[in-house]
């Protein structure tokens, strides 16, 4: 008889420990299996954690515990293996003790669709098989014409596919008088082109330092802050090569999907078949054979978006985490992870080297590589010397810099644009904001149209027809009057990128222009397309939002140009103008990465903003600086830690009084250098429907509050008629 600890489907806090069953069956179990279990009126899926065996019988266990032992037979064990290995369970248990998470919510996030432990999974993709025919026996005594004629195919061609057999009858005749056998070989879904190999490049002296520095340093975490257009690619396909020859895996993370495909064609370039990719744009099919791929072995390097990070990568030497500063790294639902962070913890845990690259490291990552807590090296050059492109800010508030042509694009930006077109250069157009018109409202009224889920401003798309919100994807049909009034002319404010592209195609009507936003990307490929399009040369002008300022390398590129940089300023986060700068210094990198200069114009109403103007001169320095003193005067990270609780509730009065009676509760324990600051009301003040508040946690040491607090979170998670989850280290509040 064997005691089984069995963790249930349900990602909640009370429901955060393991429930007993009972097996008595032949077929094997083991810890970290699937199994389908009944739990209350439910059947569903658990996740086993301990087996304990036992001489008992199920009477004596139940007089013993005092409860009804509920049984586990044979059709309800799932797997044939293990679906994690020791370090990976281990590492999730970190995970979810770090971010106060249901230790099977991160099992949920580590696993793909087809292994996940939740029974709306269980009819996803599993393995696919293709049935070949092989040669058994060469000799032809006995057959017939069409009998030879396909033996003869087999032995010079084979192994064949079945289908490229023909007829299925002669097939039958060669298997029954054994010469040949059919055989089952496991089908790759996804189809990675093949891509010409190529050597490694030589390293420039600035690029030689830095893997040099990376390769020898004894520090887990190393940063490498090197300028755009430094080649810290090259370094990292190098260090990837040395650790392959060592027998180690690799591991290398972009921010976005869409930065995949790139960074994907140099490896493969690189290291061919020993390559896997990982991200959530695959199908549950694909990821699924992938990560088998990477599970046997087969697969040493593995190129993923965040979810990659858990990916069971044999004998990990070294991770890569590349544009480390952007935010898409940090998930934005439980378990609220950073990839970052768990890459640190899984460096530590697997004894491997975690390298994070950026040109413009967040604050908390350049701090402590200063205070040396990381490795540290830089390369404050490009690659051959290139100069960093000459930037022009416009100031918008000056009506001397607008024509009559256009409204959005100044005379300074429409002037170079010309000026790039005549030449056959490239030109990248940065506006961080997708849709048409960016707000509807009614002029008799006042009335403005926000989204019945989150409360947040819905845009308008002219390509479809319809209102939507960008923030929880809530989806209308353009309305033909105000819902309040009645008024029909109703009033489009603001703009986005399919408005930019509208009124750049009227003023450059030979021009070839694409728009590269997340409206594009949710189609299969086309991103990709889009992009590798725009690298060749197809395309004269791309307009697109934050997916083109980062790790693009555009060889045609020599004009970047910020359409309005003040769009992030003015967001209630104390990351304004972290975020601002980074995007405005990534644009601005992209310009004159090959033989041509480059050069950037920053439109903005904001001319003499320190996020803007450093950002345009790419100084980073400066910027460190500056905001380091208003994060110190503020005390926001690096200076403390933060933790949010997010409240929420179909009842607006039981949201306030849960969110106070929580405060109320933590403000009297009267924990040192522990500062609450709410009830806030979010910017997007509803969930689904329901009322949302929120309290924002500054602390110094994370030990001081930690035990309170985990069983101050189970008391309220009970709380009828209320949801309470919690985000560790938020980016906005």
């Amino acid at each position: 008889m064997k005691i089984v600890e069995v963790l249930t489907e349900y990602g909640t806090l009370a429901l955060d420990r393991s429930f007993s069953y009972l097996y008595d069956g032949k077929k094997r179990i083991g810890e970290r299996y699937r199994v389908r279990i009944s739990f209350g009126p439910q059947r569903v899926v658990g996740f086993v954690l301990r087996l304990i065996e036992t001489a008992k019988s199920q009477e004596e266990l139940e007089k013993e515990k005092g409860f009804s032992f509920k049984t586990l037979k044979e059709e309800d064990i799932l797997d044939e293996e293990p679906l994690l290995d020791d370090s990976l369970l281990s590492l999730a248990k970190e995970v979810a003790s770090y971010y106060f998470s249901p230790l099977i919510c991160v099992l949920q996030t580590m696993l793909p669709p087809s292994l996940s432990p939740r029974n709306s999974t269980l009819k996803a993709p599993k393995i696919a098989y293709e049935k070949w025919v092989r040669l058994l026996d060469r000799s032809e005594e006995g057959l017939t014409d069409k009998q030879i004629e396909l033996l003869r195919l087999v032995a010079l061609r084979g192994p064949i596919l079945k289908k490229e057999a023909g007829s299925a009858s002669i097939l039958g005749k060669l298997i029954e008088k054994r010469k040949v056998e059919i055989y089952l070989e496991e089908k790759h879904r996804l189809k990675l082109k093949e891509e010409e190999r190529e050597q490694a490049h030589v390293l420039s002296e600035l690029q030689e330092a830095a893997y040099r520095y990376l390769l020898e340093s004894e520090k887990a975490v190393n940063l490498l802050e090197g300028v755009t257009g430094s080649g810290k690619t090259e370094v990292y396909l190098h260090l990837a090569e040395r650790y392959l020859e060592q027998g180690k895996g690799v591991l290398l993370l972009v921010p976005e999907i869409n930065l995949t495909p790139a960074l994907m064609d140099y490896c493969l370039r690189r290291f061919g078949k020993k390559v896997a990719i990982l991200h959530s744009g695959l199908s549950g099919a694909e990821r699924y054979d992938e990560y088998r791929r990477i599970a046997s072995g087969e697969a040493r390097v593995v190129v993923g978006a965040r979810s990659a990070v858990f990916s069971p990568i044999k004998n990990l030497g070294l991770i890569i985490l590349d544009e480390e500063h952007v935010e898409s790294y940090k998930q934005d639902n439980a378990p609220f992870y950073h990839a970052r962070e768990v890459a640190i913890m899984r460096a530590k845990n697997e004894k491997a080297k975690l390298v994070l690259g950026s040109a413009t490291p967040t604050l908390e990552t350049r701090a402590r590589a200063l205070k040396g807590v990381y490795g540290y090296t830089t390369m404050k050059k490009r690659v051959n010397e290139k100069p960093l492109p000459k930037t022009t800010i416009v100031d918008l508030t000056d009506r001397h810099n607008f024509g009559k042509q256009s409204e959005k694009i100044s005379l300074p930006l429409l002037n170079k644009i010309q000026e790039k077109l005549e030449k056959h250069e490239q030109v990248l157009l940065l506006l961080n904001r997708r849709g048409y018109w960016t707000g509807v409202e009614c002029p008799r009224c006042g009335y403005i149209f926000v989204c019945p889920k989150c409360a947040g401003n819905m845009t308008y798309h002219k390509e479809d027809n319809m209102l939507k919100c960008h923030h929880c994807g809530h989806v209308e049909l353009y309305p033909e009057c105000c819902p309040k009034c009645g008024y029909t002319k109703l009033r489009r404010i603001g703009y986005g990128t399919e408005r930019v592209v509208k009124e750049i195609k009227d003023l450059f009507p030979k021009a070839k222009v694409a728009r590269m936003d997340s409206d594009i990307g949710k189609v299969s490929h086309q991103a990709e397309t889009i992009l590798r399009d725009f690298r060749d040369g197809k395309y004269d002008i791309l307009v697109g939002t934050q997916m083109i300022a980062k790790g693009h390398d555009f060889p045609l590129l020599t004009l970047s140009a910020v359409v309005l940089a003040d769009i992030g300023l003015a967001l209630p986060t104390y990351r304004a103008s972290e975020r601002t700068f980074e995007l405005i210094a990534q644009a601005v990198g992209r310009s004159g990465r090959s033989a041509k200069e480059g050069e950037a114009v920053i439109q903005t109403f904001n001319p003499r903003n320190y996020a803007i103007v450093y950002g345009a001169k790419q100084d980073y320095e400066s910027f460190f600086i500056t905001e380091m003193k208003e994060r110190k005067i503020a005390q926001y990270p690096p200076y403390t830690y933060l933790i949010l609780l997010n409240f929420s509730s179909k009842k607006e009065e039981k949201c306030d009084k849960a969110a106070m009676d929580f405060k109320k509760d933590l403000q009297a324990k009267n924990f040192e250098n522990v500062t609450l600051l709410g009830p806030l009301v979010p910017y997007f003040s509803l969930e689904n429907g329901k009322y949302r508040r929120s309290l924002l946690l500054k602390y110094k040491k994370r030990e001081v509050l930690e035990e309170y607090l985990r069983d101050l979170l189970k008391r309220f998670s009970s709380v009828a008629g209320v949801r309470i989850s919690i985000n560790v280290d938020p980016l906005d509040y």
